[in-house]
């Protein structure tokens, strides 16, 4: 993991999990630090992805996932749609645009949470495909939440390494989410 962790308040396991989630989007966040907007819509690598798609994406993705957990009415064709068009930014989704929204997603995800009485409260999932669906409880809807976030976040580090060469690191420690290690004193 490119960034530790903050230690969640003993007992605080809603605490935990947003951290986690949170150090995700982190990765994500990084990964366009420094692009020009042609750079962060570019698709470099084998994949048709950008980091711009990645990044509307994981907010299409978080807040429809949010949405359903709270119950509220999914008309599954039009999130069908949204989810596939989610990859390609219109043009007037510029980087900061999303990041703004990604930032608003994950305070609407934080007090969603922090709002439960339980993470044992369950909601209703769709069936689809390759999932039967039904009864999950919110914790294990945070828990794959983080899995997606992170399984994109990992997406973004290859796409910026194929832009410029620089790894989760590099941006770690461009961006101040770390200081550079004073590597001279480790044997």
């Amino acid at each position: 993991m490119p960034v530790p962790v903050p230690t969640e308040a003993p007992g605080d396991e809603r605490g935990a999990l947003l951290a986690y989630l949170e150090a995700q989007r982190g990765g994500i966040r990084r990964a366009l630090h420094g692009l020009t907007e042609e750079q962060a819509r570019s698709k470099p690598s084998a994949s048709e992805l950008s980091l711009a798609g990645v990044l509307k994406h994981v907010a299409v993705g978080e807040r429809s996932a949010m949405r359903l957990m709270r119950g509220e009415p999914l008309d599954m064709r039009t999130q069908m749609r949204e989810w596939e068009d989610s990859f390609v930014p219109g043009e007037d989704e510029t980087v900061g645009r999303l990041l703004a929204l990604y930032d608003e997603v994950a305070r609407e995800t934080e007090e969603t949470v922090r709002a439960l009485p339980s993470l044992d409260v369950t909601f209703t999932a769709p069936e689809f495909p390759w999932d039967k669906g039904g009864e999950r409880s919110w914790r294990w809807g945070l828990l794959h939440q983080i899995e997606e976030t992170a399984r994109h976040a990992g997406h973004a580090d290859v796409i910026r390494e194929s832009i410029d060469g620089k790894g989760a690191f590099d941006l770690v420690f461009e961006t101040g989410a770390l200081p550079e290690p004073d590597w001279s004193s480790v044997r």
